[in-house]
């Protein structure tokens, strides 16, 4: 593994991860960049507003919590539209299994601090989360997906002031590669943060859009500044840190697993038949545990090492 020093000396362009969220902050978060800003934003987000972005004003990143003891909630990067609609963009590099939830939690923030004291309820500022992910964590195909609050009946929308969007990162890279020329404009960005391009790739990108040939620009002045490559470099140790961590917890609850059902004399091949029943819906996980002889709690414990071991397994 590199010492701090070695990625510090190392990282370049090609090295250059713009989903790292203190580089983000740094190309899209600033006053004097918000061109590159407007131009991600609208390849996002004009089908859903059904207008283009003509302009933005940054917003504090930091949400008051609602009791003294509440979660203080920093955002990546908040801006607010000039045609009302409040929009977040957070990147998340890392799977801490909330991200459903952590959305939601955003865009209730910002909802709800739009109504200012002595406002009505026709006052209130539609929100909009944009999250791009370096993770997979929804079902469909597609790296883009958004939600909305709609009956399921008749697909009618309750209104427009909720809007989730998901960018899965790793869904566009695993997609048949186009040529620049082909792509659309929220291709474009998609293949910018997948960064996966040669040379020549980057380049004609760089030639084919003027914002992000911004956004590489910003890069070459943060990467300019030593401060900010150790802010970066920080943050992806602690990146690999986490990671390390989450890889030896799962290491370690395979073993655990293996000799609990050695000490329970359940075989493996029976729990997984019926954790396979449980997934399907057949069974239930404390009607499977009676069938499997063994307390809920265990059967789930044994059903989560099943899981990391497959996922282990190539």
């Amino acid at each position: 593994m590199l010492t701090k020093e070695q990625m510090f000396q190392e990282l370049n362009e090609k090295t250059f991860n713009p989903m790292n969220d203190v580089a983000f902050k740094f190309i899209f978060g600033k006053e004097e960049r918000k061109n590159i800003t407007i131009d991600f934003l609208d390849a996002f987000l004009y089908e859903r507003l059904e207008h283009h972005i003509t302009g933005i004003t940054y917003k504090n990143t930091e949400l008051v919590p609602l009791a003294e003891d509440g979660k203080l909630t920093r955002l990546d990067v908040r801006c607010d539209l000039s045609s009302g609609e409040q929009v977040d963009v957070e990147v998340q590099v890392l799977n801490l299994k909330n991200m459903r939830r952590r959305t939601l939690y955003y865009w209730a923030q910002m909802y709800l601090f739009s109504l200012a004291r002595g406002q009505t309820y026709r006052d209130l500022k539609p929100a909009i989360t944009i999250n791009i992910l370096a993770f997979e964590l929804l079902p469909q195909k597609a790296p883009l997906a958004m939600y909305t609050i709609m009956n399921p009946e008749t697909g009618d929308e309750l209104n427009k002031d909720l809007s989730l969007f998901f960018v899965e990162i790793p869904k566009f890279a695993r997609e048949p590669k186009k040529k620049i020329s082909e792509m659309t404009k929220m291709e474009r960005w998609m293949a910018y943060f997948a960064n996966q391009l040669d040379d020549h790739e980057r380049e004609e990108l760089a030639m084919s859009d003027a914002a992000i040939s911004g956004a590489m620009d910003a890069a070459r002045v943060f990467l300019a500044d030593d401060d900010e490559r150790w802010n970066y470099i920080n943050r992806q140790m602690a990146i690999l840190d986490y990671n390390s961590g989450i890889q030896d917890s799962r290491e370690e609850g395979l073993r655990e697993g293996r000799r609990e059902g050695r000490r329970e004399g359940i075989g493996i091949g029976r729990v997984g038949m019926l954790a396979e029943l449980v997934r399907d819906g057949i069974l239930t996980p404390g009607q499977a545990a009676g069938k499997a002889g063994m307390p809920e709690k265990e059967f789930r414990k044994a059903m989560e090492n099943l899981e990391m071991s497959n996922e282990e397994t190539p």
